[in-house]
């Protein structure tokens, strides 16, 4: 009896050891959403200090004199980099919330943060006094200054930190046979 009983014990941890590491890996999101919540949506910061992000913000501002409908308030550059902080600030949310149970996925989100980090505040900052300059048609010439001035002191490591993501992203990719195409 004593064998038994003891036999049952064992089975029984043994069981309750399979049911928790179901559950653990089963709060792992499936490798595509893991991928395109921490490397995927990067792609919307991707020109993040570059001429093209500030010419599309001050694009926001152009008005045609024949186009009536094209008359603005004077608040349309504001407006997108406040919607670009807060499409930011729930990627990043959402990046936080991922479960990062392997070290290759503990890699990525560690990376995707802090790319997210360092942006945030140049958006809040810059990019908000930059858009401020726009809606105000402020002299071409200090917007383009200021824009210039991002680019220089963030472009380089934005684009470091951008291209270490993708290098462990495209090992991530190719290990859990997602189609990417990184072009």
């Amino acid at each position: 009896m004593k064998n038994v009983s003891k036999t049952f014990t064992n089975f029984f941890a043994f069981a309750v050891l399979i049911l928790f590491s179901l559950s653990v890996l089963s709060c792992a999101e499936p490798a595509e959403r893991f991928f395109g919540t921490a490397i995927l949506n990067t792609n919307a910061i991707g020109d993040f200090a570059t001429p093209t992000l500030a010419k599309h913000i001050n694009d926001e501002t152009t008005e045609f004199p024949d186009i009536p409908s094209s008359k603005k308030k004077g608040d349309e550059a504001g407006k997108l980099v406040q919607n670009n902080i807060l499409y930011m600030e729930k990627s990043l949310s959402d990046i936080k919330a991922l479960n990062a149970n392997s070290e290759d996925r503990k890699a990525i989100k560690e990376k995707s943060i802090a790319l997210y980090e360092f942006v945030i505040p140049v958006y809040k900052n810059e990019y908000t006094n930059y858009a401020k300059l726009c809606d105000t048609k402020a002299d071409q010439a200090r917007k383009d200054e200021l824009a210039y001035s991002i680019e220089q002191k963030y472009g380089a490591k934005f684009e470091k930190m951008y291209t270490e993501l993708m290098e462990i992203g495209k090992v991530f990719a190719a290990e859990n046979k997602l189609d990417v195409n990184w072009n």
